[in-house]
């Protein structure tokens, strides 16, 4: 079940929320996490023993590790994130490292039986429960004595499809606050982020990315067949769709977390606008970019000791950010990629940028938009080795023309809504609040004009 479903939205969602209106205090945590459980097994309850599992061994760990002497708990932690990684390796990497043995040594290892869908949500929620124990064991936060929180934290409905991965000790006091929960106004922040994430998802993202589908699906045209210009506007195209999917998507997350009186920080933050690639991961799914940051970049010592240690945890991130992905070598290249550009910015390149703007803008999206190619190397009808010859071996085919057409309102509004208008704009009709409420209800109505018309209800970061 996703947010852009009619089932979410007019049944799930208002039943959910009325529940968790009208139960008091202490209740809300408990109907959060029942609604997080309807939620998750709405697809099945094939993998709820494996959630469920982790989340009593990693609250009993927790209960051990704030008993245990200062000696034992250096070790405690290390098992806890070997037992939560050994559970993500074997679902989501386990046949892939197998299939590489195979081709590296053709050892013949069978593959193993992991079924063909990955457990709803295992990438974030894992990373969810090491930050629990990251900050644990670092004296952030104390153990969590009620299992229901705990529990509530992993499986937060809002969260548990495509994230953001919101930190233990951020979410930590607020699950513990029942008096001052849910407030007018950030009620209406809710109501306002889950709009506009919908509209994203639903009127852009959907929209834009149907012609990039065209180009490379089963039934479409073929990436053999498009002319360079084409490919150029397809893997732009793809560009759009992947982030106001994301971004949308992380937004009406968000908006449902501050209907239950949840306040989380922002996921995206217009990167598209980014003069460098640096700040484009300042900009760009920033809640993965934090917890790479804290729990893995820094405690590997960051930039204390010495360039060459620092140039090696950044190798180890960004492959680790690639890894995290998807189980297959284009996600891998594509970590990497990014981590050569960055290093190039840090060493030199970064004060070049600051001197020209406009170079600098168009520079980082066309090394972003290329690196779109590369993400997207896995899909079956756009091969990275073809997908590269058709963008920069000028070549005919069919012509870019067509899609225009079709498609040239809807890739001008994505350009226009990747820009700071929108939100300059929003701010200057939100002083008038009859004009806001007429916007947010012509809005919705077309939000819901192109839900009910939908064909795909899919969002593309619930694959990794």
């Amino acid at each position: 079940m996703v947010f852009n479903s009619v089932v979410f939205l007019f049944c799930f969602l208002p039943l959910a929320l009325l529940a968790y209106y009208l139960v008091p205090g202490r209740g809300k945590n408990v109907v959060l996490l029942v609604e997080s459980l309807l939620f998750y097994c709405w697809t099945g309850v094939e993998y709820l023993p494996l959630i469920v599992c982790l989340i009593v061994f990693n609250y009993l760990w927790g209960l051990l590790t704030a008993r245990t002497k200062a000696k034992l708990k250096g070790l405690l932690p290390a098992v806890a994130v070997l037992v939560n990684l050994a559970a993500l390796v074997y679902f989501k990497y386990a046949n892939f490292l197998i299939d590489t043995l195979n081709r590296i040594g053709n050892f013949g290892l069978a593959s193993l039986d992991v079924g063909a869908v990955l457990p709803l949500g295992i990438s974030y929620y894992i990373f969810k429960i090491i930050s629990y124990e990251a900050d644990v064991y670092t004296g952030r936060v104390e153990a969590e004595k009620d299992p229901i929180a705990l529990a509530a934290y992993v499986l937060f409905f809002p969260q548990l499809i495509v994230g953001p991965i919101i930190k233990y000790r951020d979410m930590a006091p607020q699950l513990h606050n029942y008096k001052n929960r849910c407030n007018a106004a950030l009620m209406e922040r809710g109501v306002e982020l889950f709009l506009f994430g919908l509209a994203k998802k639903v009127i852009l993202a959907d929209s834009i990315g149907a012609l990039w589908t065209d180009i490379i699906s089963t039934g479409g045209v073929g990436l053999s067949n498009v002319s360079t210009p084409l490919a150029w506007l397809g893997i732009i195209a793809y560009s759009l769709q992947l982030y106001f999917d994301f971004a949308g998507y992380s937004e009406m997350s968000n908006g449902l977390a501050a209907l239950m009186g949840f306040d989380c920080a922002a996921n995206f933050d217009l990167p598209y606008i980014s003069a460098s690639i640096t700040e484009f991961w300042r900009r760009w799914h920033i809640s993965l970019s934090g917890w790479f940051r804290d729990y893995i970049y820094i405690p590997l010592g960051g930039n204390r000791k010495g360039a060459v240690r620092q140039m090696l945890n950044m190798f180890l991130v960004w492959a680790a950010t690639g890894i995290w992905h998807g189980a297959n070598w284009n996600f891998i290249v594509w970590g990497l990629y990014y981590f050569v550009l960055l290093v190039i910015e840090k060493n030199f390149l970064l004060k070049f940028l600051k001197k020209c703007p406009l170079a600098a803008h168009i520079y980082t999206l066309f090394f972003v938009v290329l690196g779109w190619g590369i993400f997207t190397a896995n899909q079956p009808g756009a091969p990275l080795g073809l997908l590269l010859n058709k963008l920069f071996v000028p070549q005919g085919g069919i012509s870019p023309v067509y899609y225009l057409r079709n498609y040239g309102v809807f890739l001008v509004l994505g350009c226009v809504c990747s820009s700071v208008l929108p939100r300059w704009l929003w701010e200057r009709i939100s002083r008038n609040t009859a004009v806001k409420a007429v916007v947010s209800a012509l809005l919705a109505l077309l939000c819901i004009a192109y839900v009910v018309a939908a064909t795909n209800t899919t969002a593309l970061y619930a694959n990794f």
